[in-house]
């Protein structure tokens, strides 16, 4: 059976992955005890119609969170496919979440930063373990659900790879694996009939790709690209993130991630999203 724990600190975004992993038929369970999770496991992997779950877990489970490690490593014993990932975002980030929203924070005996630091240092195992580490800060709602939906929404072992488009001013995407920076070529923002426009317009994306540089940086990124490809094939990779990245994300980065998308979209399992693409500013 599959099974990926959902963790990481009070309002990074728990909520929205488990609802993310059960529109794709993960039977999710929040805020089970740690130490009934085996049993949960043996218990649906005995049926037959249940080969993918979700549990969240964070720091209500309390004292529990230090036996993590043997739990965790007995499940894995047992032959399942165990996935840990670990939500996370600044401090400032969260209490502004929680005076937004007007939540409880679960140790909200404390003052909230400090109840977010006891927080943070009661879910230190749980980090630990984790084998992917998602900073939410930069992320909305529905981008935190695409990056859940992108990573585990794969059928089967192929690798599922996202191309991702963005803008540096708006900070480099946590959840990237490779980064490329194609800040250096030429930018129609600053072409008049072309700045209103985005890299999903025939005008700008043939402006761009018409550049003398346009076509050996493409020519370069596929290359090196496939390359990391295989390697993380190779080494049993369930998921990679492309990310190619422009000042602001709505032009260059987006006409290109879209070209080299049809170069590698007949041999690899591929999605694109464009994560500036919306932005005015």
């Amino acid at each position: 059976m599959r099974l990926v724990i959902v963790t990481g600190v009070s309002g990074a975004g728990k909520s929205t992955a488990l609802r993310a992993l059960e529109d794709l038929d993960y039977y999710c369970v929040d805020n089970l005890p740690l130490p009934l999770v085996p049993k949960f496991v043996e218990l649906l992997a005995s049926r037959n119609e249940v080969a993918r779950a979700a549990l969240g877990i964070d720091a209500r489970s309390g004292e529990f969170l230090q036996d993590v490690g043997p739990i965790l490593a007995g499940i894995r014993q047992a032959g399942h496919e165990l996935e840990i990932v670990f939500l996370d975002a600044a401090d400032d980030t969260l209490i502004r979440r929680f005076s937004e929203t007007r939540r409880r924070h679960p140790l909200s005996n404390r003052d909230i930063r400090s109840a977010v630091g006891a927080e943070r240092a009661q879910l230190g195992p749980m980090r630990q373990e984790a084998d992917e580490v998602i900073d939410t800060g930069a992320l909305t709602v529905h981008a935190l659900r695409d990056v859940i939906q992108e990573r585990y929404g794969r059928k089967g072992d192929r690798l599922s790879v996202t191309l991702l488009s963005f803008g540096f001013k708006h900070g480099l995407p946590s959840e990237a694996d490779i980064v490329l920076d194609v800040r250096f070529l030429p930018n129609p923002f600053f072409v008049p009939e072309l700045s209103p426009l985005t890299g999903e317009d025939e005008p700008v994306r043939r402006w761009v790709l018409e550049q003398p540089e346009t076509a050996a940086f493409l020519d370069k990124a596929e290359d090196l690209l496939r390359l990391s490809l295989r390697g993380f094939e190779k080494e049993r990779k369930a998921y990679a993130t492309l990310a190619i990245g422009c000042t602001g994300g709505r032009h260059r980065s987006v006409a290109l991630v879209r070209e080299l998308a049809e170069r590698l979209g007949r041999d690899v399992s591929l999605s694109v999203r464009h994560r500036d693409l919306s932005r005015t500013v």
